[in-house]
């Protein structure tokens, strides 16, 4: 046997997220239970008694006592925009006033006035605030989460926020998983007449400029695209996302989140990893997707924060859809808390608490093609959350309490008592370079 890693004893239940989330238990609930870690996968999961029989506690380098609680396994945040620079709260504001985010986006705002902010910012400064933002994620419980480019919108700034995004991974405890998404807006550039850049032009550039240049880097896992009103047509997706795949990225789609365009069957006809969003999709296009094998990521916080009409994953679900949950973070959806996530599904789409666990983990890896993540079996990352609660219910139950005890990550505590930082650090490593994390251009 390898490193005795860790021990979590006690648990009132150990929620694995194997079950069938068609079936009686999605969770895929043992109750009274403990989980072995070895080399920081898990060993073992079963009841306390059996598993502190073969794996003692005071063998392993880390014993956590969760005393009652719940266990389940560390959030997959399939879809983030978490790389950024400037603050919208204006913009919240204003919404909440009337105006809508069409009328921002014509008045310069909205992705575009975070464009602006996020080329001018040095990467010392995009890098401290995508840190920053890990600290919020890890503390509500998530231990992998996909971070998109898309806020440069030019090969420079698209390549800098990559190599950012890469820096966090180096740096954080948190997993994160580099996208690509130049094609996330139409920039509102001049080409060298003087000329606006139309949706083609930045088509072309994405395809014959920006593409080459992610590839030779060779950082970004997937590429992306707005496939919506006022953004990318199909055929325009198409092209990114095809130019993408010949470049080895793994293509993912913005689909029909502001009307519906055709982005959930592009999704499907590209063997995308996921189709996100989804609020105006059909059942026709749902079941493109479970043909295809592609997983549809809801975005409830999206909806909340739009003040718009939620996807309907009650029926995706009895479907038969692998439904996965994710926070879609973004200036203009500032919420890094999957547990709100999971509520919002449970509330406003139609799951059930164990449905919206198995979505938020197990499927959310599954969107990101890491089949390692997401659940608690055997032989897969030992990433856990010990919750103040005892069920994995109560999370969506006590929405806007933040229920997360401890966190593990491959079996080491980076949250909770049983971590060995002082209060109120950032689990976060120091810089092997003094100035890395400065404003340096």
């Amino acid at each position: 046997m390898g490193d005795l890693t860790a021990v979590v004893r006690d648990a009132a239940e150990v929620a694995t997220a194997t079950g069938d989330l068609r079936g009686d238990d999605p969770a895929g609930v043992v109750e009274d239970a403990a989980v072995a870690v070895v080399d920081g996968g898990i060993a073992a999961v079963g009841p306390t008694e059996e598993v502190t029989r073969e794996y003692p506690p005071e063998n392993a380098t880390h014993a956590v006592e969760a005393r009652g609680r719940a266990v389940i396994p560390g959030y997959v945040d399939s879809h983030t925009h978490a790389c950024f620079a400037g603050d919208r709260s204006d913009e919240f504001e204003a919404k909440l006033q009337g105006t809508t985010y069409g009328e921002l986006l014509a008045a310069g705002g909205g992705i575009h006035r975070t464009v602006r902010a996020t080329r001018a910012a040095s990467d010392g400064e995009l890098l401290d605030n995508l840190l920053d933002q890990l600290d919020v994620m890890v503390a509500h419980g998530t231990t992998t989460v996909e971070v998109k480019s898309g806020y440069g919108l030019d090969t420079e700034t698209e390549l800098r926020m990559l190599d950012v995004i890469d820096r966090a991974d180096d740096r954080h405890p948190v997993d994160v998983v580099p996208t690509f998404m130049g094609a996330h807006a139409v920039p509102r550039d001049y080409d060298g007449d003087g000329d606006a850049v139309d949706a083609d032009d930045y088509v072309d550039r994405v395809a014959s400029e920006q593409l080459p240049a992610v590839a030779d880097q060779g950082i970004a896992e997937f590429c992306d695209v707005f496939c919506d009103e006022g953004a990318f047509t199909v055929e325009q997706s198409r092209r990114v996302l095809e130019a993408g795949r010949e470049h080895g990225l793994t293509p993912k789609v913005h689909a029909e989140e502001l009307a519906h365009r055709g982005g959930t069957k592009l999704a499907a006809e590209v063997g995308a990893a996921s189709a996100d969003h989804l609020l105006h999709a059909t059942d026709e296009d749902v079941q493109a997707l479970i043909d295809t094998d592609v997983t549809p990521v809801l975005l409830p916080g999206t909806a909340f924060g739009l003040g718009a009409d939620y996807a309907d994953g009650r029926a995706m679900v009895d479907a038969g859809a692998p439904v996965a949950v994710a926070t879609d973070f973004n200036p203009n959806c500032h919420s890094q808390s999957m547990a709100f996530a999971s509520a919002l599904a449970c509330v406003e789409m139609g799951l059930t608490p164990a449905e919206a666990l198995v979505a938020g983990t197990r499927n959310g890896a599954r969107a990101l093609d890491r089949e390692a993540l997401g659940t608690i079996r055997e032989g897969a990352s030992a990433d856990l959350v010990v919750l103040d609660a005892p069920s994995h219910v109560h999370v969506p139950y006590s929405y806007g309490i933040n229920r997360v005890a401890t966190v593990l990550k491959a079996g080491r505590p980076v949250v909770g008592p049983e971590w060995t930082g002082e209060p109120g650090d950032s689990p976060r490593d120091e810089p092997d370079d003094e100035s890395e994390g400065e404003n340096d251009e």
